[in-house]
């Protein structure tokens, strides 16, 4: 009976992940029709986490001790993998596709072992050095460096910052767990971390001089005339409160590297769906980059040494980022 149990609750993981992985893919399509009508990246990008805020209002005041308890983890995910990775994020697809900014974002666990191994002198795995190698060399590809960096660089940089500020969370994820402290709920981090986020994000962002009038018109998605507010309502409570929510919820009842084996969908998703509801193609050699950079990412992130030696060895993600949410730090 336990074998039935356990059988069906994996399978609810799994449908919860792979729920989450297609909720966050969806953030890039919506979102850039609202930027090309007109809407400033940081703008939008308040909108989201204000929104997502509100809703998980209730959840944040449930879990209000984590704020005397790690008010540090909470500042680093309000901070890094909220306003910082999403700021970026769409702030790069005003400029470079979806499918390649969010490609260029996952190269966040290769960013981590060069911390581990370059700053902190730590031991990395020689799988997760390979992971890294064959990330960067897919990014290659994704960017056809060959031609001379085919997408705007501007772009690709601040690609290249949504990647960094999700590697500044896993490590402050690895220094924020305590081993004498219990592990802090994951759905009280994420309301927190958006709150926090939504703060930030208003000092930045200025939104009292944001176009709002945009919201009350049409934005077009490849010459298709769709609501903006309809596309508004999908990005807070579709690919932020749902995405975040399920990607819990999955890691609770799957193992974190099997959930994050569904999460590297997301990446999949997001490229198919920029190629058909807004005409983004890639060509051969960035789809076979875009391979290269989840498989090294993937590699870099769950691989783990055969005997574990007596010193620390880095073997991807922290552990303490898994324990929260497989995405965290996802757009």
């Amino acid at each position: 009976m336990q074998g039935v149990q356990g059988s069906r609750g994996r399978n609810v993981g799994l449908g919860l992940a792979l729920v989450s992985a297609f909720s966050f893919g969806g953030s890039g399509v919506a979102a850039k029709p609202l930027i090309e009508a007109g809407m400033d990246p940081l703008h939008v990008t308040w909108l989201r986490v204000v929104g997502a805020a509100l809703v998980m209002l209730p959840v944040a005041w449930k879990h209000r001790d984590l704020l005397r308890r790690r008010p540090a983890l909470l500042a680093g995910f309000g901070l890094f993998a909220v306003a910082g990775v999403q700021a970026f994020y769409f702030a790069s697809i005003s400029r470079i596709p979806v499918g390649v900014a969010l490609l260029i974002e996952y190269l966040g666990p290769a960013l981590v072992l060069g911390w581990i191994r370059f700053v902190q002198r730590r031991h990395v795995t020689r799988a997760a050095a390979v992971g890294v190698v064959l990330a960067v060399g897919g990014l290659a590809c994704v960017v056809e460096v060959w031609a001379g960096l085919s997408f705007d660089a501007i772009g690709v940089l601040l690609a290249l910052g949504a990647a960094f500020c999700q590697a500044g969370y896993f490590i402050l994820g690895d220094h924020g767990s305590d081993a004498g402290d219990a592990a802090p709920d994951p759905l009280g981090v994420i309301a927190f971390g958006l709150l926090i986020g939504a703060v930030v994000l208003t000092v930045v962002a200025r939104p009292w001089n944001a176009e709002f009038s945009i919201l009350t018109g049409q934005a077009e998605m490849d010459g298709t005339p769709v609501p903006a507010l309809l596309l508004l309502a999908w990005i807070v409570l579709v690919t932020t409160v749902l995405a975040y929510g399920s990607g819990v919820l999955a890691v609770r009842r799957l193992s974190p590297q099997v959930a994050g084996v569904v999460a590297f969908l997301e990446a999949v998703v997001a490229t198919v769906l920029a190629w058909v509801l807004l005409g983004e193609h890639l060509t051969l050699p960035q789809i076979f980059g875009g391979f290269v950079v989840l498989l090294g990412a993937f590699i870099a992130q769950s691989s783990t040494p055969a005997n574990p030696p007596d010193e620390p060895v880095a073997c991807g993600v922290p552990a303490a980022e898994k324990q929260l949410s497989e995405k965290g730090s996802k757009a």
